[in-house]
């Protein structure tokens, strides 16, 4: 190891031991003032009720599956409209310019309206319309619900990575004999797709936080459980359990999204 590498290890270690004596401190602060203010111990009975935490949380895993299974079904369609989108906001043919009008107003429009007023117009609009089981579900028109807005954001997303392939790859293929379909198909998409699939990692972890949503026009997921047993047991401890649950699954899932981003970063630097 020579001086410099020496230097840099040191400098290393010297950032290392300030952010841990500094975390461990802005910790111990917490731990030590909070339980000093007044309101604790009222706040620790309402919020942090152990036995509570204990009778709540094997229910409340129960109702996140169907969170799961939204999410699960979801994500696919999200994906399939999304591009569906960016292709048509991306369409250069004069003959398919009304799609392309078409695409700029639909990503203005849900991307414009909070996804949980899109949840209320859709899960109680269309059942409103008086259809037969099981068309008035609101499973269904929820995950419709879901699908609409964040398809509009994933067609951002995708347009973004297909925009950023640069112009003589598009040309390239076009000189090797490739018509537009197929320059598309093979050479741009590919690696636009490689290119924005730490973007879209992060869009489905907020997908998997707004399913709960749904719980505000009738599924009893995860959110509308908690509620339950706020009101059955007088105590919010329920809320969170759900917040436990919700980090075990988001965390990790954004921490793989940091790390995709970081060695996309990497890759191009």
């Amino acid at each position: 190891m020579n001086r410099r590498q020496a230097h840099e290890a040191a400098e290393r270690r010297r950032a290392l031991t300030i952010a841990a004596v500094s975390t461990g401190l802005v910790v111990a602060a917490i731990v030590l003032l909070v339980p000093l203010a007044p309101g604790w111990p009222a706040v620790r009975a309402s919020f942090f009720d152990g036995a509570v935490f204990v009778q709540t949380f094997p229910t409340l895993l129960k109702a996140f599956l169907i969170d799961v299974m939204i999410f699960a079904w979801s994500v696919p369609l999200i994906c399939a409209l999304g591009l569906a989108v960016a292709l048509a906001r991306g369409a250069r043919a004069p003959a398919l310019f009304p799609l392309r009008i078409f695409g700029a107003v639909y990503v203005d429009i849900f991307r414009g309206v909070p996804v949980v007023l899109t949840i209320y117009l859709i899960g109680f609009g269309v059942p409103g319309l008086g259809l037969p089981r099981p068309w008035n579900s609101p499973y269904i028109w929820g995950t419709v619900a879901l699908v609409l807005t964040y398809s509009a954001y994933i067609a951002e997303v995708l347009r973004s990575g297909i925009e950023s392939i640069h112009a003589s790859q598009r040309n390239a293929a076009i000189c090797l004999g490739l018509n537009e379909r197929d320059t598309m198909r093979y050479v741009i998409l590919p690696q636009a797709v490689r290119r924005v699939v730490p973007a879209n990692m992060n869009m489905l972890v907020a997908l998997q936080k707004d399913v709960a949503l749904l719980s505000f026009i009738g599924p009893v997921e995860i959110l509308r459980q908690a509620g339950i047993y706020k009101s059955l047991l007088a105590n919010f401890t329920p809320y969170v359990v759900a917040a436990v649950i919700f980090l075990a699954i988001t965390v990790p899932a954004t921490r793989y999204a940091d790390h995709l981003l970081n060695k996309d970063r990497n890759a191009r630097s």
